[in-house]
């Protein structure tokens, strides 16, 4: 069993007619051309590359790209929401994740940094989905630290030498344009990160393995190696040492992003709980008649619904230019603890079946597992809104 069939959820008040219209056909993808292949995928730990052009093809990713590049020139990240939503709802968290990433933490560097030149060269591939991005922050050394990274960029006429290693790298096998976080002054923290474009056939880039995880077993993860990498200087993003004020000033989107997939599975959560225990019989009766079975689906539905408000509220913020760092990140902690919580307790009234991976439920539970880890581990997101109030 892959997917489970849910109802589709009630229109909510951010969304517009154009926007279920959107829902309706990436639904319809989803279940035709992407869900009847997902156990497979899991096995082979890869999402092929032509569902990115699928979903480019479809004009599901892209969306904020302008119309002369291969986009529809909508800038509203609510059609992002739906996306994540949609794949979630059926399960699929390695799609979710690899095209979340090229399409809401990725997209904005290209869209925000680059020149007209780079413009004209990369985003018509990335809206059509026949060029992948990653972004490569984390290091064996360094993950929420940032500024601690120690992949050096030491410039060489037209040319940056880099060296050195990035880890858990989303889209890393897949990947054709890599956003990679390096130190071009090695003397400074904050103020010595850029930003540079690696593309996969660059001299001296290597991938490693694709890693094998606890959960996304689908979505590949990658180390990536720079040994003397020679990467053109036009590939760097606006100038030397404003990095570090890029990924951050990209933070609330990508933790926007995060919950996004965190409310969603944790909704395919309860919605598959509620088809369970209707079905489960135990003592000549319902489970779903037990008093306990009632107590922790309505607990539950609180927390997803708790969880879905202060979303869509952020999601708002987002697209009116309001959302803060600080409250993205509260967003983040709550909707990825909500997401823990609501699947375990899911799994639960599954009994021992909710430990079988033939079980839908039993992915959501590995899967869900990294949301408090990536984007910033929630520790950290405690640190920023609690640093914000003192």
């Amino acid at each position: 069993m892959s997917t489970v069939e849910q109802p589709a959820s009630s229109r909510r008040a951010i969304f517009e007619d154009e926007h279920e219209d959107f829902r309706e056909s990436v639904r319809r993808w989803l279940t035709n051309e992407v869900a009847p292949h997902f156990e497979q995928w899991e096995k082979d730990g890869i999402v092929p590359r032509d569902v990115f052009a699928a979903a480019g093809a479809n004009g599901f990713i892209g969306t904020q790209i302008p119309e002369e590049f291969g986009g529809a020139g909508v800038d509203d990240f609510r059609f992002n929401v739906i996306l994540g939503e949609e794949i979630c709802r059926q399960a699929l968290g390695g799609v979710a994740v690899g095209l979340t990433l090229h399409n809401d933490v990725c997209l904005p560097y290209f869209l925000e940094y680059c020149n007209d030149e780079q413009k004209e060269r990369w985003l018509p591939g990335i809206a059509d989905g026949t060029k992948i991005t990653a972004i490569a922050m984390t290091e064996p050394g360094a993950g929420s630290d940032l500024a601690g990274i120690k992949t050096k960029a030491v410039r060489d006429g037209d040319h940056y030498i880099v060296n050195g290693a990035k880890t858990f790298i989303t889209n890393g096998i897949n990947a054709d344009l890599i956003v990679t976080a390096v130190k071009t002054d090695p003397n400074e923290r904050h103020k010595g990160i850029s930003m540079l474009v690696i593309e996969a056939d660059t001299p001296g880039f290597e991938r490693g393995r694709n890693l094998e995880k606890v959960g996304m077993h689908s979505q590949d993860t990658a180390e990536l190696f720079f040994n003397d990498a020679r990467v053109p200087v036009e590939n760097l993003l606006v100038a030397e040492g404003v990095g570090f004020g890029q990924m951050v000033h990209n933070l609330a989107q990508e933790r926007l992003s995060v919950a996004v997939v965190g409310v969603a599975t944790a909704a395919a959560a309860l919605q598959m709980a509620v088809d369970y225990v209707k079905e489960r019989t135990a003592f000549g009766e319902s489970i779903s008649k037990f008093q306990n079975t009632r107590f922790v689906l309505a607990e539950c539905k609180t927390e997803v619904d708790a969880a879905q408000a202060f979303l869509d509220q952020c999601t708002m913020e987002l697209v009116n230019g309001t959302l803060t760092v600080e409250r993205a990140a509260s967003l983040k902690l709550f909707a990825t603890e909500v997401q823990g919580r609501v699947i375990d307790k899911c799994l639960q009234l599954f009994g021992g079946y909710g430990y079988m991976l033939e079980y839908p439920i039993a992915r959501l539970y590995a899967d869900a597992r990294v949301s408090r880890i990536y984007a910033g581990s929630n520790e950290i997101m405690k640190e920023i809104v609690g640093r914000s109030l003192t």
